[in-house]
């Protein structure tokens, strides 16, 4: 299994026989290196989206139709993809699990919102979610846009992930001090890799106040964007 940080939210998980692009903002992403791009999207079998916020979704379509490659996530917004725009798609809600290249992808409950921007203003885009993703014998919890909640208890519980991707740098997202608090209190990781900070000033720039909130044991991984992490 090989996580790579596209930068903010953005991911190319490879596990088992699927590639997925997991919320590729790469146009206008200021952690993105747009001469990379080719590299990051090489060989992908699936783009996988948390919600429709442009920071997560504004690249979906583009590279659905280049790649020639289903949309992956909630009903709503995926189905409104493929009325629209004629994409592929695989659209499935909290609770359901698919198959992608024999990854187990289950969405899960998140806390936040979902739209997409129109002439009126922003549109409903289904509700937002977050992912286990099964295989290569780790369950990896891809919490999304997210802020604690206590669906986190059945959800460490039922899926007994071992690595968090957790959206933290406060804002829009928990902070690095709710993640730890949330991880401390419900999951059991062996590693956490922080996502949605660094990209604007706004934003958390390092993860020190999350690896500090955390027991020992737990390895904090700052990813490096286009750098893989094996697992």
């Amino acid at each position: 299994m090989k996580i790579t940080w596209l930068g903010h939210s953005g991911f190319r998980i490879e596990v088992e026989g699927a590639v997925l692009l997991v919320d590729p903002w790469l146009t206008g992403n200021p952690m993105f290196p747009a001469d990379r791009r080719a590299e990051a999207i090489a060989g992908a079998t699936h783009v996988l989206l948390t919600h429709g916020h442009g920071d997560h979704a504004g690249d979906a379509l583009a590279l659905a139709r280049e790649l020639d490659v289903p949309l992956v996530g909630i009903y709503d917004l995926i189905s409104w993809y493929q009325a629209r725009d004629g994409v592929k798609g695989i659209g499935f809600n909290k609770g359901g699990t698919v198959d992608l290249g024999g990854a187990r992808v289950t969405m899960v409950n998140a806390c936040h919102s979902s739209s997409v921007g129109g002439e009126d203003g922003p549109r409903y885009a289904g509700s937002e979610a977050g992912f286990m993703i099964a295989g290569e014998g780790h369950v990896i919890y891809l919490s999304g846009d997210t802020d604690i909640m206590a669906d986190m208890g059945w959800m460490a519980e039922y899926h007994r992930p071992d690595i968090g991707i957790l959206s933290c740098g406060g804002h829009f997202t928990m902070d690095m001090d709710r993640a730890a608090f949330a991880a401390r209190k419900y999951f059991q990781f062996r590693w956490v890799i922080p996502c949605h900070y660094r990209t604007f000033p706004l934003l958390a720039q390092d993860a020190s106040v999350l690896k500090a909130g955390l027991p020992p044991g737990v390895e904090v991984i700052e990813p490096e964007v286009l750098e893989p992490i094996g697992f």
